[in-house]
């Protein structure tokens, strides 16, 4: 029997190419496409979608659109312009969404207890990291996991005019989609990436968490110096 555990073990595992090349055998050539989409969507746009590996999957579908992804994974995949025309509307679909649930809800979200499916501290992450940033945080956020799923909502809460807000997202949605599917097509060329893909990702999950720990660190420094 399938469990909600499952499914996120099957969703987080998409970020390795070969898991990613099975989806091509489930159906349609457009299933994909669909799946990866709902999956963009839903990381930028659904508050409960935190978890899913957007940074990873984003490299490793890129790299399924290349020459050399199709010729390791024996099928062809994706063709990159479809790849970042679809994804790049679901990240900007996204966090509209995501800013229109923050306008309706209220700064009072920010009360801890208020919001009961998602973790407070998560919250008041994203609204340090929008305070601190101000508008272009929407652009920085699409770089930092986490963040990412939250900063838009705070823009909604704070009550950020919607067409300074869009412009901010669809920069910051086209910048993320195709710096990291284009990242995964001509890096994924190499042969030492090939071979060590897992590292890869890794390193790529790790490198974004670097200014989420920075701002950590500086905060953490700073109120032990006002402490003093």
């Amino acid at each position: 029997m399938t469990t909600i555990i499952d499914w996120i073990k099957w969703l987080i595992g998409l970020a390795h190419p070969e898991n990613l090349s099975h989806l091509v055998d489930l159906g349609p050539w457009w299933l994909p496409y669909l799946i990866l989409t709902a999956i963009i969507f839903s990381e930028t746009g659904l508050l409960i979608g935190f978890f899913l590996p957007g940074d990873s999957l984003l490299f490793a579908a890129g790299f399924l659109a290349s020459p050399a992804g199709e010729e390791l994974v024996g099928k062809e995949m994706f063709n990159i312009v479809w790849l970042n025309v679809l994804l790049i509307a679901a990240a900007v679909l996204g966090d509209a969404v995501n800013y229109y649930v923050g306008l309706q809800m209220g700064d009072h979200v920010f009360e801890k207890g208020r919001v009961r499916f998602i973790k407070h501290k998560h919250l008041i992450a994203a609204k340090h990291f929008y305070e601190r940033h101000g508008g272009k945080a929407i652009v920085l956020a699409r770089f930092a996991p986490i963040v990412r799923t939250f900063t838009p909502f705070v823009a909604g809460v704070a009550e950020m005019s919607y067409r300074r807000f869009a412009i901010y997202n669809i920069a910051g949605g086209v910048a993320w989609v195709i710096s990291m599917t284009t990242a995964g097509y001509f890096l994924g060329q190499i042969e030492w990436i090939q071979k060590h893909f897992e590292v890869v990702v890794l390193l790529i999950i790790a490198i974004s968490f670097l200014p989420m720990f920075a701002h950590a660190g500086k905060s953490w420094w700073e109120s032990k110096k006002n402490l003093t």
